[in-house]
């Protein structure tokens, strides 16, 4: 190992913090232990302090330390003030490593890393041979990198390296939790110094739900203007206020800039602003100014902004929601957990007593979430699914984690990335995948720079890859309106058009620069990062510093990937291969975004989504999506490139599936079409001649499984074959087959064949057929049995043949006049005397005078009333006192005494 002077490890007077009491415990217990979790109140000292401690533990070693910090700008903040600490600058003793900024020297021992650099340090090294301890600062953020990292850890630990130290940092966390993913190790707490901080609950004027509807967040910004102007004139010291994202703090911006005092500077402070913004919106107000500086929830931790001691919350923050069921992210503005409440209201408090603004009523924090929403629970897992395949993980639920990864979407990832080449069918990563897994990209970004690189069209994959990496640096441009200012019409989809932003050589700014939401600062590093990625996919280097290029060289890159545009769809679309989508003409009509029409399109997935008609891609028949916001019922298209069929064709030959489709039109026709589908998507449908007569049998039988049973033609007499079937095998089971719809469904194709040969549509079937192909669901032993025992006539005692009604709702059923009965002592039965038929015994005009399964009761009960009552209605007919000796007739008393009989 090589030896760094002892000027940089033996440091030294520091500035006193309330840690330094918890010093000795804390390198005690990495001296004798691996594993540490540190709780320590926000300004306590926990992220300069602890590192600068370690430089002189013996198990150092001449090795370095890894401090993984969640965001950008904190990890910035922090490495420049541990330098100065030391008198240094960043580079030296502490150095700062991120995408697309690197400082490290050989003289560093304190690595400040974030997003993902702690990750592909384990993939190329799993054993991290040159450091003795990674430090996870503010772990109570709980972001998938940071969980991703700690898991990493603990099984290299556990494999490779059981001399590795890991010390888990945080403010608000559950300690005893992490300790014991940690393997039960020992935990230090310790308070911080906060000065006292002041709460108040200022509610806006309307309280109308201060997150839905952009009528109430627009009251609710106007009262936070209105709240910065007046506590800049009550209050001394600089205000910091907390909203949920950067278009909110533009409003806010736009509400108050015109009408701050003279000594106040305004500063935004979000992610995606240049490090020479975020770097002005946390330095010290220059002598007698006062700063506002409107943040998202990056302020939380980990800075001090010097001289704030005012605090606006509006309680908001802006997350992402991965939603499996639709394999769509969208952003949601919700209510920050208690924990990070009491975060945003400690930067009160770290230099002087300050106050708190929370703009919602005290009553609400009872229902408030205790700490944030792990991100491993909402996110999409496709990049943590692909990084544990490339540590050789195909199971991750046997790593160590805080919250598991839900099941729900860990399948969804895994299809993503086997739709993207990178897992094979048996979850191995491949050899597109292992590549995909060392670049510092997401997944889909990764898979369509790779794909550029090897099609000929690197120079505009490395620039795509650049902008969707970030957010959309185009925005809604503003308009003046009666109550401020409102934003206007979102911007078009055009990926083209962002590609055009960055890629010209820019000379008229007013025409560049006017809808970009970060201006050139932003423009500046998506180009830095375009030839990083440049010279990443020629070189290999991931871990390299970046190099630089002269202009002309850089020029002449841009002008490639410009004269290259028209292949942005096939590169988004090889990166999101299932949101493809294709105009869809005929469902147009009442679509609609808010006011404004719609076209809809739908996607390879099967999904529909909208786009305005306003758009200048609405009118193309296929489209590349990139971006679809999934808060919509059917989405919204953000970004997207045009496509044509041809690409189409090209790009996804091998999935494309090319069958002929036979089946039933509307009309109830049978109909043969030769069909290319790619998923959902019909790109082609071209009708045939005659189907073939298997193809015409399978259709029809799949129409009449999509309609039901109904739609065949059942008449009486198959309706009651069907009935006297049923009745046998209710009674006697096999060999008798099933009667019920699912049974005659499932069978199709078994019995009603013969019936649909040369059949066109189901209105063709013959009657004759289809009572055929029911009877031949029988062999001819049971036809016969049915006869016998389930007939379909019975003979009554005046010897007429009078049907049985099978189906009826008290059973079989036999409908006669109730002197063709005379005689007949017992009740008919069939199936072997087992089942009573139902009598209806009716009068001579054929309504129902008695309906009884015990004719020896009704001849003794209830004949002598029934002969009572009717006699005198029908005296033309015969009404015996002794029904059981008459002569059994349906004829009048005048025709039978014609007939000579008594």
């Amino acid at each position: 190992m090589t030896e760094h002077p002892a000027r940089l490890t033996s440091a030294t007077v520091l500035p006193p913090c309330p840690l330094d009491t918890e010093r000795q415990a804390l390198l005690a217990a990495l001296s004798t232990g691996c594993n540490l979790v540190l709780s320590a109140s926000p300004g306590a000292g926990k992220s300069s302090r602890v590192p600068l401690w370690l430089l002189d533990a013996p198990w150092l070693e001449g090795r370095n330390i890894i401090l993984l910090e969640p965001r950008r700008v904190a990890a910035r903040a922090l490495a420049r003030y541990m330098a100065s600490l030391l008198g240094e600058e960043v580079g030296r003793t502490v150095g700062l490593r991120m995408r697309d900024e690197s400082h490290i020297s050989s003289d560093t021992r304190i690595e400040v890393v974030t997003e993902g650099v702690l990750t592909r340090l384990l993939q190329q090294n799993p054993d991290l041979p040159h450091t003795a301890c990674v430090l996870f600062d503010e772990f109570h953020e709980r972001s998938l990198t940071a969980d991703i990292g700690l898991a990493l850890c603990l099984e290299s630990q556990a494999v490779l390296r059981p001399d590795l130290r890991i010390l888990v940092m945080s403010a608000t966390l559950d300690m005893q939790a992490v300790s014991h993913v940690m393997g039960h190790c020992p935990t230090i707490q310790c308070p911080g110094r906060a000065y006292p901080v002041e709460m108040r609950h200022i509610l806006p004027p309307s309280r109308q739900g201060s997150i839905g509807g952009s009528a109430n967040t627009f009251v609710l910004w106007q009262h936070m203007a209105h709240l910065i102007l007046t506590l800049l004139h009550e209050e001394k010291g600089s205000l910091l206020a907390f909203l949920p994202g950067a278009g909110e703090i533009r409003h806010v911006t736009n509400l108050i800039e015109d009408r701050l005092p003279s000594n106040v500077l305004l500063c935004p402070l979000y992610g995606n602003l240049s490090s020479d913004s975020q770097d002005e919106a946390i330095a010290p107000a220059p002598e007698g100014k006062r700063k506002v500086v409107l943040a998202t929830s990056i302020a939380e931790t980990s800075l001090t902004i010097e001289g704030v001691r005012i605090v606006i919350d509006a309680g908001l923050a802006r997350l992402s929601r991965f939603d499996p069921a639709s394999g769509l992210t969208r952003l949601v503005t919700e209510r920050v957990s208690l924990a990070g409440a009491n975060q945003r209201a400690g930067r009160a408090g770290r230099t002087e007593p300050g106050i708190c603004c929370r703009l919602w009523p005290i009553e609400e924090e009872k229902g408030m979430r205790a700490h944030i929403r792990p991100e491993i629970l909402d996110a999409d897992l496709a990049g943590l699914l692909l990084q544990l395949a490339a540590w050789g993980t195909l199971e991750p639920a046997g790593m160590s984690w805080l919250d598991s990864p839900p099941p729900a979407h860990l399948a969804v990832a895994r299809q993503t990335l086997e739709l993207l080449d990178a897992l094979d069918s048996a979850g191995k990563l491949t050899d597109t995948g292992r590549r995909m897994a060392e670049l510092p990209l997401a997944p889909r970004t990764a898979r369509m720079l790779l794909w550029g690189v090897l099609h000929g069209h690197g120079p505009l994959a490395c620039c795509l890859a650049a902008l969707l990496e970030e957010k959309d640096p185009l925005i809604p441009t503003t308009q003046h309106g009666s109550q401020g200012q409102r934003p206007a019409h979102q911007p078009d989809c055009d990926l083209g058009r962002r590609i055009d932003w960055l890629c010209h050589a820019l000379k008229d700014k007013s025409q560049r620069g006017k809808a970009c939401n970060m201006g050139q600062g932003t423009r500046q590093r998506l180009r830095r990062q375009s030839l990083r990625l440049a010279r990443l996919v020629r070189t290999g280097a991931t871990n390299s510093a970046v190099t630089t290029q002269s202009d002309t060289d850089s020029e002449r890159f841009f002008a490639e990937a410009l004269a290259d545009t028209q292949a942005l769809g096939m590169l988004v679309a090889v990166a999101w291969p299932e949101q493809v989508s294709m105009l869809q003409p005929g469902d147009s009509k009442g679509s609609n975004i808010g006011n404004r029409p719609a076209a809809v399109y739908r996607m390879r997935s099967g999904r529909a989504c909208l786009l305005s008609q306003e758009d200048p891609l609405a009118r193309q028949d296929f489209l590349s999506v990139a971006h679809v916001d999934g808060a919509l019922p059917h989405g919204r298209i953000r970004l997207a490139a045009p496509l044509t069929k041809k690409m189409v064709e090209e790009i996804f030959a091998q999935q494309i599936i090319q069958q002929d489709m036979t089946y039933v039109s509307e009309s109830g026709q049978l109909a043969t079409r030769r069909q290319k589908k790619l998923g959902s998507l019909l790109l082609e449908d071209t009708p045939l001649p005659r189907p073939k007569p298997e193809q015409a049998i399978e259709a029809l039988c799949a129409h009449i499984r999509a309609q039901g049973l109904n739609c065949l033609p059942w008449d009486e007499q198959s309706l009651q074959w069907r009935a006297r079937v049923a009745l046998l095998q209710q009674l006697d089971g096999d060999p008798w087959p099933r009667m019920d719809d699912q049974a005659l469904l499932d069978g199709l194709e078994t019995w009603l064949s013969q019936a649909l040969e040369g059949c066109t549509s189901l209105a063709s079937i013959q009657p004759s057929a289809f009572q055929g192909a029911l009877c031949s669901l029988l062999p001819g032993h049971l036809r016969r049995q049915l006869e016998n025992f389930a007939p379909t006539h019975w003979q009554v005692p005046s010897g007429a043949q009078r049907p049985v009604l099978y189906g009826e709702e008290g059973g079989p059923t036999l409908d006669v006049k109730l002197q063709e009965m005379f005689g007949c002592v017992d009740t008919p039965t069939i199936a072997q005397g087992r089942i009573p038929l139902l009598l209806r015994l009716n009068s001579p005009a054929g309504r129902p005078l008695q309906v009884t399964r015990d004719l020896a009761h009704f001849w003794r009960n209830g004949y002598l009333s029934v002969r009572s009552e009717m006699r005198g209605r029908y005296p033309r007919h015969p009404w015996p006192e002794d029904p059981l000796t008459a002569l059994a007739t349906a004829l009048t008393k005048k025709k039978l005494a014609a007939t000579g009989k008594k």
